[in-house]
């Protein structure tokens, strides 16, 4: 049996900056073509997020364009669109997080956190009363 969707992945890009918008979009319905001939689907729009500076030089560039997509795919299919984004000469970089894997893990921590904040929300035990005061005079002497 073929595993159909389920896998949610975000797939971050970065296009050269010299590539014109026209060219962005044209690589971008190819990368959407991709997608969908290969039984996969986008969830939301594709969110251009348009030039950033990168954090260090890649291929000679310090800017980029960045683009996003999130899809419902099955791995294959996301190797596919990966060896695509790979061959692509105006992508510089690129990066594939598999969301419903990182949303367990967060799930995870969030259910670890609350434990703790319930744990340290509860009142603790009184403190034993005290026998006899002390007190700190010395005897008088006669």
């Amino acid at each position: 049996m073929a595993e159909t969707a389920g896998r949610f992945y975000e797939v971050m890009f970065i296009v050269r900056p010299d590539v014109a918008e026209e060219d962005v979009d044209k690589l971008i319905a190819g990368f959407e073509a991709t997608i969908t001939n290969g039984g996969g689907s986008l969830h939301v729009p594709v969110e251009k997020l348009g030039r950033r500076k990168l954090a260090y030089t890649v291929r000679k560039f310090n800017d980029g364009n960045y683009v996003l997509l999130t899809i419902d795919a099955d791995g294959k299919l996301v190797a596919e669109l990966e060896r695509r984004l790979r061959v692509s000469e105006p992508v510089i970089k690129f990066l594939t997080v598999r969301m419903d894997e990182e949303e367990k893990r967060l799930d995870k921590v969030r259910a670890l956190r609350a434990s703790r904040t319930k744990r340290s929300a509860q009142p603790s035990a009184p403190a034993p009363e005290a026998a006899a005061p002390v007190t700190t005079e010395a005897p008088a002497l006669a």
